[in-house]
């Protein structure tokens, strides 16, 4: 539909036009309700998001303890963590994306800051309430089974055995622009426009991605993608080696949230590379 068909001579117009990007500052915003109501639905989404994964791992953990008289192939295992991280975003950006994007992650915030989808405003508040609900969801789940919380790490995310810091950032940078890529992609307005199913499936890719990424991470990193959930794991769990790794969850995520949102927004759709004219020569 957005590719121009000649009809009696003349070229239809196009179906679609690129949105204005987001103004940088929007003080506006402050006074509205809903900018309120999305932060509740991030604060409450990163909540359920941290409870529902931290008991996983650490369900798993117990369940494979060879003192508890587990063994490695008992419990959901890895690919069961990584469907839980997967499940829940896919559940919970659909349950919100109509009321605050569902972002449910800083780097994604970041990313669409970059991309010029939201202000800086939003982007900081957001940020602050994803935190917040990972500190309150990692500790109710700590709340709920303490004894295997401290036993196990809290699910905290951290540089494991065998692997280097330069390992786990270029882990985090990858995985995160596999991400962040993905939400680009599954929200591209032109594709709304055009197919009108893409705006109902989007939760499902971006699910999906984190699903993969978490397949190939989890023995580096434990995998960040997401500097809200290693944030709120380590403040709750409060353990130096899990401070000491910190930074590389935060870093590593928002250097390949902002490669994800340059390479789609400013080269993939981007104006200056359509003014080539898709690389056709007029001559």
């Amino acid at each position: 539909k957005d590719v121009e068909v000649q009809e009696h001579g003349e070229y239809s117009a196009k179906d679609y036009q690129d949105p204005p990007p987001a103004p940088l500052i929007d003080v506006e915003e402050l006074t509205k309700w809903s900018f309120y109501r999305a932060l509740i639905a991030e604060f409450v989404a990163t909540l359920l998001f941290l409870y529902v994964t931290i008991l996983t791992i650490i369900g798993y953990s117990h369940q494979s303890d060879p003192k508890a008289g587990g063994t490695d192939c008992d419990g959901v295992g890895i690919l069961g963590i990584a469907w839980a991280f997967g499940g829940m975003i896919f559940i919970l950006v659909y349950c919100t994306a109509g009321i605050s994007g569902g972002h449910i992650n800083p780097a994604v915030t970041f990313g669409l800051l970059v991309g010029r989808k939201i202000s800086l405003i939003r982007a900081i508040f957001y940020m602050a309430a994803q935190s917040a609900g990972a500190i309150c969801g990692t500790g109710l789940a700590k709340g709920f089974q303490k004894a295997y919380f401290d036993r196990y790490g809290g699910g905290a995310n951290f540089i494991h055995d065998g692997y280097n810091k330069g390992t786990a950032l270029g882990a985090e940078i990858i995985g995160t622009f596999v991400l962040v890529y993905t939400v680009f992609s599954a929200t591209d307005p032109k594709r709304n426009a055009r197919d009108s199913h893409v705006p109902v499936l989007a939760p499902l890719p971006i699910g999906f991605a984190v699903f993969m990424v978490h397949l190939a991470t989890i023995p580096i990193t434990g995998t960040g993608i997401n500097p809200a959930r290693s944030f709120g794991s380590a403040v709750i769990y409060n353990d130096e080696k899990i401070w000491d790794d910190q930074w590389i969850f935060w870093v590593g995520p928002i250097i390949g949230a902002t490669i994800a949102a340059i390479y789609h927004q400013y080269i993939l759709r981007g104006s200056a590379i359509k003014a080539l004219g898709s690389f056709r020569s007029n001559a």
